[in-house]
């Protein structure tokens, strides 16, 4: 727009390289941005925002009310993802710079930002963390919707949620993916990692897997399994959906389905939601799943 280049999401300190060498492929220059939109301050998302902020002088950080205390001091970000991936925080995310608070700017709900010639709505969408936003184009159509419309890779047409831990909310989850549905948009670009044009079946994909995969979560549950297990059920349940596409799971693209979006998080985000939220429902009859 006329008042500089924005982005939305900026990627882990590890990808901060890689996103300014895409800026500049795509016939653009970094010194020109001035806003990093966040949906979510989870480190695939918004872990490069400390160090951007100090690399460009002009850029502001815009962020959920909720999520802005933790990119001034990530210090309990940081020891939470600690918990998730352990030895592997530094390779997986390299280092998460705070973000000085007068470079920050607070959205919540409506909350609307100029890029000059158009604009960008904030929407409230929790379910995969209290701290989600979607970003509204109007003039174009175009919604960027963060991890609630989940997750692909680029050569495999097959949508997975992210459903980590801690604030994992299926019923919130969808009711947000009900919102960016009656926008009507003409096409979702997803952080990971695509655009999508058939927008209402990519969207009831999405809520399908949420609740298979509470489905196959509580039915584990109820027989005391561990998430480790709870894991292994999910995995195999999603490699026979891509069997029945005629899809044969190489180890390659295993490995790839577990870096985009690990199954040892998503299970332990289930075991949390259904623990926390749900726990009347671990002591009912077993529950019946599709595929």
């Amino acid at each position: 727009g006329a008042s500089g280049l924005a982005l939305v999401d900026v990627g882990s300190g590890t990808t901060a390289a890689t996103l300014l060498d895409g800026v500049r492929a795509a016939g653009y220059d970094p010194a020109d941005i001035t806003h990093l939109l966040l949906t979510h301050i989870h480190l695939d998302h918004a872990g490069a925002a400390g160090y951007l902020a100090r690399l460009l002088p002009h850029a502001r950080v815009y962020v959920h009310s909720a999520g802005a205390a933790h990119l001034v001091d990530p210090t309990k970000l940081i020891r939470s993802a600690a918990r998730i991936y352990g030895e592997r925080m530094g390779v997986l995310w390299g280092t998460f710079e705070p973000v000085p608070e007068e470079r920050l700017v607070v959205l919540d709900e409506g909350a609307s930002v100029d890029l000059g010639g158009f604009s960008l709505r904030a929407l409230y969408t929790p379910g995969h963390a209290v701290h989600h936003l979607a970003y509204h184009d109007a003039q174009d159509e175009i919604v960027f919707p963060g991890d609630i419309a989940g997750v692909i890779l680029e050569d495999l047409p097959f949508a997975r949620p992210p459903t980590p831990p801690p604030d994992l909310d299926v019923e919130l989850w969808k009711a947000s993916i009900e919102r960016v549905e009656a926008l009507r948009p003409r096409q979702l670009l997803l952080p990971h990692f695509a655009s999508v044009t058939e927008v209402s079946a990519h969207l009831a994909s999405v809520v399908a897997r949420l609740d298979e995969w509470a489905a196959i979560s509580l039915d584990a549950l109820r027989m005391d399994a561990s998430d480790v297990t709870i894991a292994q059920a999910l995995r195999e349940h999603t490699e026979r959906q891509l069997a029945e596409r005629g899809l044969t799971v190489t180890d390659t693209m295993r490995e790839r389905l577990e870096l985009a979006a690990s199954y040892a998080m998503s299970a332990q985000g289930y075991v949390r939601y259904f623990k926390t939220l749900k726990p009347d429902l671990l002591k009912t009859s077993t529950s019946s799943h599709g595929t």
